[in-house]
């Protein structure tokens, strides 16, 4: 999910990443049983009679959008699942269906998984489904160019763009006044705020090990990127001197316990710790917004964003966490359905102007810039027009960070490793270094050429 300019928001952003991983999988087969007829083929014609779809996403509100579209299509009926954030289980949910032949017609698959499930030949080549090669333009470049595989998408389409994540930070603006404190603009400000919170008896954030893709923001601020490319050859760099600064400095957070990290991200608990005034800021992505609002409504009015704090005084760089795709799955027997309705998701501007207002999607599609919700104040947060701090964020994310072609796997091993940190059985440098070992053989299992 993600926020965006109203001019010119993702032309700007990210050109370089995903689609790189992507060029490379064109052709491999992992194999995914029960979707033999999936990614291998490039029939799309629409059915004769009703269809019915089945669809799993984590947007809230997604039912909105989705009893809007079965009101103006009732020969095409979308029944959806909510699940939980990708890695927090719906990735593994999907492909364990996709392994038994029962996954939905589409899914909600973030642009750095998208990799992962074509190498289980888990999603359907929508190239030629009605509508869907005469939509690029629809669309932010960069987005267009990382739901293709192969240079200029020779290899196909393999789902339809929805939102971006750029990254700020999300801070109790009551709290802060209260004590004295302004919003920190650099990450040592940002560890002094944490002492003097921690004095007050708050924390200032939360560290958990369940959301690999938020720390992988933090790198991505520090140009650490994870994979590098130089033809068919890969180079895993998840342990490279900017990631040990991101990882040393919240490892100090975590060993003088200025974090809490005994909650778990998009969790009750964690919840309950907004609104007690227990943990008082998030550095999150655009589409958290709706996370905050939903979930801490007693503290309505008292939240403020500011860009996130810099590594260096005066320097202006985010990062970027999600951004999700509306995908067709490899066994759905109604691509062609399948694939109008994600066009109609992503580009209808009632579809995009529910999103943005129910879920905090800030679209991919070029259409969404013009949504005039996007240019107001935010009652919850204290009426500041905060999409603006978004705005800004989305120029400053690094578009030569490269996804790798098994990020769920990388995203495991990052997520597994943390868990031992904060039983204090490991450090975050030790884990990069782990991950960087096992990112390396995952490659290698899928046959790809790994070099360093």
């Amino acid at each position: 999910m993600a926020m965006r300019e109203h001019t010119s928001l993702a032309t700007r952003c990210m050109v370089g990443s995903a689609v790189l991983a992507l060029m490379v999988v064109t052709g491999c087969d992992g194999g995914g049983g029960g979707v033999k007829d999936g990614a291998g083929s490039t029939s799309c014609k629409p059915a004769s009679g009703k269809v019915a779809l089945d669809y799993w996403s984590w947007v809230p509100g997604m039912q909105k959008a989705v009893d809007l579209w079965n009101q103006q299509n009732p020969e095409i009926q979308v029944k959806l699942k909510t699940t939980p954030a990708g890695n927090a289980g719906t990735y593994q949910n999907l492909s364990n269906a996709l392994k038994a032949g029962k996954a939905p017609d589409l899914g909600q698959i973030e642009y750095d998984s998208l990799a992962s499930f074509r190498l289980k030949d888990g999603l359907r080549d929508i190239a030629s489904c009605p509508g869907v090669k005469d939509s690029g333009q629809k669309f932010a470049d960069w987005t267009w160019s990382q739901v293709q595989f192969g240079a200029g998408g020779r290899d196909g389409v393999w789902a339809v763009p929805q939102d971006t994540g750029p990254m700020a930070l999300f801070y109790r603006k009551d709290v802060f006044d209260e004590l004295g404190l302004k919003a920190p603009t650099t990450w040592d400000e940002y560890a002094k705020d944490a002492r003097h919170l921690k004095k007050a008896g708050k924390y200032i954030t939360h560290f958990s090990q369940t959301d690999p893709n938020w720390f992988t923001g933090l790198l991505w601020q520090n140009k650490a990127t994870m994979f590098e490319r130089k033809g068919d050859s890969w180079k895993v760099t998840v342990d490279r001197p900017e990631s040990r600064q991101v990882a040393e400095y919240w490892q100090k957070l975590i060993d003088d316990k200025l974090v809490a990290t005994d909650l778990q991200g998009f969790s009750p608990a964690l919840y309950k710790a907004w609104n007690d005034g227990e943990v008082v800021t998030w550095i999150s992505a655009a589409w958290g917004y709706s996370t905050i609002r939903d979930n801490a409504k007693s503290t309505s009015g008292k939240w403020a964003v500011a860009p996130m704090p810099q590594w260096q005084p005066g320097e202006q760089q985010a990062g970027n966490w999600g951004g999700s795709t509306t995908a067709v799955l490899g066994g759905s027997k109604h691509p062609a359905e399948a694939a109008k309705f994600a066009l109609w998701l992503n580009t209808d501007p009632k579809a995009l102007e529910i999103l943005n207002r129910e879920g905090g999607l800030y679209p991919a599609a070029k259409a969404g810039a013009s949504l005039p919700a996007l240019k107001q104040p935010v009652d919850f947060y204290g009426k500041q027009k905060i999409f603006d701090v978004f705005a800004q964020a989305s120029g400053n994310v690094d578009t030569n960070f490269t996804w790798g072609p098994t990020m769920t796997d990388t995203y495991r091993y990052l997520s597994d490793g943390t868990a031992g940190v904060i039983g204090g059985r490991t450090t975050l440098r030790d884990v990069l270094k782990e991950t960087g070992s096992q990112s390396t053989e995952s490659l290698r299992k899928q046959s790809l050429d790994v070099t360093g």
